[in-house]
C-alpha cells in the first residue's frame, strides 16, 4: 500500500476549507483534474471516502470531519518545523500569511507593505483580508502565520500584542455642520449606520452607543465603511468609522466628520499568532514594523510586547 503524503494532506485541507475543487485546485495553485486525482488517490489508500460530491455541493463524510483535525495537527507541526529552520538561519525570510481585518486593510496595508519592504526585503508577504473569527480559525489551523486585529481576542492558544491605538470619529450629514456633537447615550436614539453582523467595529460601536445588541436597535448596516459613509452623505443617518479610515472614507464625500469630546472612544489594535510557533520573536519585530506604518498615519504606538523605537529594524 502506498503512504499518504503532506502534499495529498495539503489538497485535502484545501478542498476542506473551500467546500469546491475548482477554487482549492486554484488555492493550491494545480489544475482541478490534477487535484481531484490527488484526492482519490488519498482517498484509496486510507480506503474511505472524505467527501460526498453532488452537482451542487461538496461536504465532507463523518470519516473527512474525523480525519481533518488531525490532517491540520500534521500540517501545523510540519510547518512549525519549517519556522525552526528559518529560525536557525538568523533571519526573517520566506514566506509570512498576514490576516487583516476589513476595517484595517484598506487603510494601513499601503503604509505597512513599504515600510516591510524596506525592513525585511527578504519577507515574502501573503495578505489574507476576513473577519476576525475567520483568522482566528486560521491562525489555530496554521493557514495563517498572524493577523492584524482589534484586541482583545481572548483565545488561551494565541499570543497578542497591542502595537497601537485609535479613536473613532462622528460622520454625519454635511448639513449638520456646527451643530453639538451628541452624546454616546443620545447615538442609542439615532439613525445610526453599522457594519452588518460579523465585525467586531460594530459591537465596539454599539458598546460605545450603549446598544447591547441589534436587538436592541433599528437601523440599517452595511458591508464596508464606505457604504456606511455613502449613506451618510445621502441623509440616510449618522455612522462612526475608525481615525485611520477617515482620510480614504470622506475625502469625496459631502460628509461633517468631528471627533467626540472627552472620553473619546477608541479600539486597541494589535498581532495575533499561536503561542507555540517558534517565530514568536521574529513576529514581535513586525508587529514593531506595523506600529511604525501606524506612526505614519498619525496613530498612537503603544509599544505593549513589541520591541521599541530604537530596537526595531
Amino acid at each position: 500500500m502506498n503512504s499518504l503524503t503532506l502534499k495529498q494532506l495539503r489538497y485535502f485541507e484545501a478542498v476542506a476549507a473551500q467546500r469546491h475543487f475548482g477554487r482549492a485546485a486554484d488555492v493550491v495553485g494545480i489544475s482541478q483534474p490534477a487535484l481531484s486525482m490527488q484526492i482519490r488517490e488519498l482517498e484509496q489508500i486510507l480506503g474511505m471516502s472524505l467527501f460526498e460530491r453532488s452537482a451542487r455541493d461538496i461536504r465532507l463524510t463523518r470519516f473527512g470531519e474525523e480525519f481533518a483535525p488531525r490532517a491540520r495537527e500534521i500540517l501545523r507541526a510540519v510547518d512549525e518545523i519549517g519556522d525552526l529552520a528559518r529560525l536557525a538561519q538568523g533571519t526573517l525570510a520566506g514566506r509570512f500569511r498576514l490576516g487583516v481585518i476589513p476595517t484595517i486593510a484598506p487603510y494601513l496595508l499601503p503604509s505597512l507593505i513599504g515600510h516591510l519592504t524596506l525592513d525585511h526585503p527578504s519577507l515574502d508577504v501573503h495578505v489574507r483580508e476576513t473577519m476576525t473569527t475567520t483568522l482566528i480559525q486560521e491562525i489555530a489551523e496554521g493557514r495563517i502565520d498572524a493577523a492584524i486585529v482589534a484586541l482583545p481576542v481572548s483565545e488561551p492558544s494565541l499570543e497578542e500584542v497591542a502595537i497601537f491605538e485609535e479613536e473613532f470619529v462622528y460622520v454625519r450629514p454635511a448639513t449638520d455642520v456646527g451643530k453639538p456633537v451628541p452624546a454616546a447615550e443620545d447615538l442609542a436614539e439615532m439613525q445610526l449606520l453599522l457594519l452588518e453582523e460579523g465585525h467586531c467595529f460594530r459591537d465596539q460601536a454599539l458598546a460605545f452607543c450603549a446598544q447591547r445588541s441589534a436587538l436592541d436597535r433599528d437601523g440599517l448596516d452595511g458591508s464596508s465603511l464606505a457604504t456606511l459613509v455613502q449613506l451618510v452623505a445621502a441623509g440616510l443617518g449618522v455612522t462612526l468609522i475608525p481615525q485611520m479610515a477617515r482620510a480614504v472614507e470622506t475625502r469625496a464625500t459631502d460628509v461633517d466628520v468631528v471627533r467626540f469630546p472627552a472620553p473619546q472612544p477608541k479600539r486597541s489594535i494589535g498581532m495575533v499568532w499561536r503561542k507555540t510557533s517558534p517565530l514568536s520573536d521574529q513576529f514581535r519585530l513586525i508587529a514593531a514594523t506595523v506600529g511604525k506604518a501606524a506612526e505614519g498615519l498619525g496613530l498612537e504606538f503603544v509599544a505593549q510586547g513589541v520591541p521599541e523605537h530604537g530596537e526595531r529594524q
